[in-house]
């Protein structure tokens, strides 16, 4: 079966795609040659390429052989500059797929340019180019004009060039198609660039391909060999690190949850949301993994950005990636979502959710950013000093937990921990650096809450720690409690947690969050 006939009748795996990224967008190709999914300027902006939320309207751009074949690819070695190798009867073809990283450092937007390489390595290949964008998620219509050369792509409020190279001939007033013989030893470039105008000056716009190659191929190798882990698996440690790294919003420092929205939970289900959003809880968890592996100019980013948020107002649960705080919820109707999978959703009401195990998480990361890099200035502790009197007034109080429920607010024991957490990081921050804070009233209520936590916190008949104070539903986040240090992992109620975790959360291998009520079906 040809490619192009795959690619139009069935939906991909999730696991097929991988990402490529430049530290302001994304995009998801398939080993097919297929970029799926992709936004410009932004993470959080509205897709340009979005046919893994819809099979049939949603637009892509693909690159592959004609004929049958067979693919494998990796990301070339330290970098996240993806590499498909194609073979078939007829020869083999090498993708290599990137966006431009310029290397201008810290707080910079990106070119906001996807590049594509096509390479002969044998025999005589016939490609197959189809190109098909979908401005604003296919909300409108996307005037296609043909150049000499290049493509441009319109709604009237931005645009989307692609330039292709000599000896294609490209055609189609929505979908274009296009076809070339590519021969051992040829090198043909492929270059999609955004516009924030619609009808922008494409004479600037063609670039050096094999000097953004060169130039982002050393970006991506330089800021692996900052990595201080060297051990057990480090080629593994070092992939991750840099799946880490695309998912930073560069401009501001911030971190997206993930790339993409209304990816499901379940096939067919409607637990579908928009993740590209920087959550307080996930950006402080990913720093301290970064942080371990010696980026320490990412922790500094970061709360740079969370002091300059916090002179506005309160910590926000999640946040847009440029610091505000606007996230209405909205459903594409008009898009089917994956394999079914309805509604399709931009923007996310969790923004709205009372969630208290926020000031928790930065202070934990604060304290752990202490003991890896440095002492907080004065701006930062103020910061954290403040998060933390503001735990003492609202531990109390019940919130939506970390699974972020859509019931009424409860009194969740993992929320009760984090702020404890979030008293014990500022209470030894103040007496490992020597500084001023409200120490007697955080330690009067760190010593409340522990006790909260062990006499409400744990239901003795099932000899576990759960869900919420006075309650008997498990939750898998009560696995976490020694790893926070409120209890060591040999003490008899850690274990007993564990034991009735594994009985009753845990399928083939995998861990449940929860089976209590969520407020979904």
């Amino acid at each position: 079966m040809k490619p192009a006939q795959i690619l139009e009748k069935t939906y991909l795996p999730i696991r097929d795609y991988a990402l490529i990224g430049d530290m302001n967008s994304a995009a998801l190709v398939s080993s097919h040659g297929s970029v799926d999914w992709c936004c410009f300027p932004r993470f959080d902006s509205p897709a340009v390429f979005c046919r893994i939320l819809d099979r049939t309207k949603g637009g892509f751009f693909s690159l592959a052989p004609r004929d049958k074949y067979h693919a494998s690819r990796a990301y070339e070695k330290d970098t996240n500059v993806l590499i498909t190798n194609f073979a078939g009867d007829s020869g083999r073809l090498k993708l290599t797929d990137f966006m431009v990283v310029d290397g201008a450092g810290h707080g910079k937007e990106s070119p906001h340019t996807l590049l594509r390489l096509v390479e002969g390595i044998e025999g005589t290949v016939s490609l197959e180019a189809n190109f098909f964008p979908t401005l604003d998620f296919a909300r409108g219509q996307t005037r296609i004009t043909h150049g000499e050369g290049s493509i441009l792509a319109s709604n009237g409020k931005e645009s989307l060039v692609l330039f292709f190279p000599p000896g294609l001939k490209m055609s189609g007033e929505a979908l274009c198609r296009g076809g070339m013989e590519v021969r051992p030893g040829e090198r043909h470039w492929f270059r999609l660039v955004y516009f924030k105008e619609p009808d922008p000056n494409l004479s600037k716009a063609r670039g050096d391909a094999e000097a953004d190659l060169r130039e982002t191929l050393h970006y991506w190798k330089n800021w692996t060999g900052q990595c201080i882990y060297s051990g057990a698996h480090a080629e593994l440690v070092h992939r991750s690190a840099l799946a880490l790294k695309l998912l930073i919003y560069e401009p501001a420092g911030s971190l997206v949850a993930a790339p993409t929205t209304s990816l499901p939970e379940e096939i067919g289900g409607v637990r579908n949301w928009d993740y590209r959003f920087s959550w307080v809880r996930d950006s402080t968890l990913t720093l301290s993994a970064l942080m371990t592996l010696g980026y320490e100019e990412e922790a500094r980013d970061y709360f740079r950005w969370i002091e300059k948020l916090h002179d506005k107002a309160d910590v926000q649960i999640l946040y847009n990636i440029d610091g505000s705080t606007h996230a209405p919820e909205v459903t594409l109707d008009h898009l089917e979502g994956y394999r079914g999978s309805r509604p399709v959703r931009t923007g996310n009401s969790a923004a709205n959710q009372i969630q208290i195990d926020r000031h928790g998480h930065i202070l934990n990361a604060a304290y752990y950013c202490y003991r890896k890099i440095r002492s907080p200035d004065a701006s930062l502790w103020a910061l954290m000093s403040g998060l933390a009197d503001e735990i003492c007034g609202c531990w109390q109080e019940p919130d939506h937990g970390i699974w972020e429920v859509r019931t009424e607010p409860r009194h969740f024991v993992y929320s009760k921990l984090m702020c404890w957490v979030g008293l014990d990081r500022a209470i030894k921050l103040a007496k490992e650096a020597g500084l001023q804070g409200n120490t007697d009233r955080w330690k009067k209520n760190c010593a409340e809450i522990r006790e909260t936590i062990l006499e409400r916190g744990f239901n003795r008949k099932r000899k576990a720690f759960t869900q919420e104070l006075d309650g008997d539903a498990l939750d898998a986040s009560a696995l976490l409690i020694p790893l926070v240090d409120f209890l060591p992992f040999d003490d008899p109620r850690v274990i007993s947690t564990r034991e009735a975790i594994e009985k009753n959360l845990v399928s083939h291998g995998l861990v449940y969050r929860y089976l209590s009520e969520d407020g979904l079906p």
